[in-house]
């Protein structure tokens, strides 16, 4: 070969070099990021998330969960109310009278005591409107707040109390080890149209959900799916409600909750998502008995093991029996 063959392949070759040099290298794919990043990101998710359940209103203060029965309910302090309130109120607040779908607050005997408060303004007869109304009634009496939710053909008296045990005692949550291999890129198929399922609720219940897709996985080799519902109307995030093999030994018995952000191309498109098993949190009934958790169902039942995520917070409790 002579020297000009020799310098015009060499050239060749240069040019080649640029041009693939030039090309984009593809972005790395989110579970393959920082470890520290991720690491350090899960450790602020779960102190937010152990602050929120500690906060004066949070899911720790629960004290009462008390049905408004059809007719006159009186409610406070005292032993004779049909609506007993636990904590530092006056005997009698008020009476909710329900009929049909309409509860109203009405004054006791002598009148509404000057405590009693609704949206920050001293208490009045009105209609209260509930939890799955645009503007739910807030009322509060000294340390307490209630107001009415409404669960299937049920309505019922929720009650927070920030001087609750359940809060004031509260140290720490309980998690698994984090683990990266437990955050997966799942494959979304959406339903179109949506399907809807019944939900079944820890207190008997059961409410409608929709459901717009199915999300495929592996852990451990085995393909795995999962259905979400969307919590609230207008929600950008995804709500699943599941169950694994860890349950009840190690992890709630009832379930856990994990939210995941829409699909790469929404929702009546096929894509990916990302599953964090590792951001599995228990529901509010791991913590207190005056909650009205969603049940997991059944095609939400898990073989696999997930030991990522919250623990049992009580180690020694075996959770809500099967269903």
């Amino acid at each position: 070969m002579n020297t000009k063959t020799m310098l015009m392949l060499r050239a060749t070759v240069l040019v080649l070099a640029c041009a693939y040099s030039a090309v984009p290298a593809a972005a790395p794919a989110p579970a393959a990021g920082n470890p520290a990043d991720w690491s350090k990101d899960l450790q602020t998710w779960r102190d937010a998330r152990a602050q929120k359940l500690a906060a004066p209103e949070g899911w720790m203060s629960l004290t009462g969960l008390e049905p408004i029965a059809p007719g006159r309910n009186p409610f406070g302090g005292a032993d004779d109310n049909p609506v007993h309130l636990k904590g530092q109120v006056p005997a009698h607040l008020g009476v909710l009278e329900r009929d049909g779908n309409t509860v109203k607050l009405l004054p006791p005997p002598g009148g509404f005591p000057a405590e009693l408060q609704v949206d920050g303004k001293p208490a009045q007869a009105q209609t209260l409107h509930a939890d799955d109304e645009p503007q739910p009634t807030r009322l509060t009496a000294g340390t307490l707040v209630f107001f009415v939710i409404h669960r299937g053909d049920r309505y019922i008296l929720r009650v927070k109390d920030s001087q609750a045990p359940t809060r004031t005692g509260f140290q720490h949550l309980n998690w698994y080890a984090p683990d990266p291999a437990f955050r997966v890129q799942a494959k979304w198929t959406p339903y179109v149209p949506q399907k809807t399922i019944s939900i079944a609720s820890i207190i008997g219940t059961e409410d409608k959900s929709p459901v717009p897709g199915v999300a495929e996985f592996s852990i451990g080799g085995q393909r795995y799916t999962l259905e979400p519902i969307i919590e609230t109307p207008g929600d950008t995030v995804l709500f699943f409600i599941l169950r694994d093999s860890t349950s009840p030994k190690t992890s709630y018995g009832a379930g856990r909750f994990l939210y995941a952000d829409f699909p790469d191309h929404g929702l009546d498109q096929p894509g990916t998502l990302w599953l964090d098993f590792n951001r599995l949190q228990n529901p509010p009934c791991a913590y207190t008995p005056y909650a009205t958790c969603p049940l997991p169902p059944r095609q939400n039942w898990l073989k696999a093991a997930l030991p990522v995520g919250e623990r049992k917070y009580h180690e020694g409790a075996e959770g809500v029996a099967e269903r």
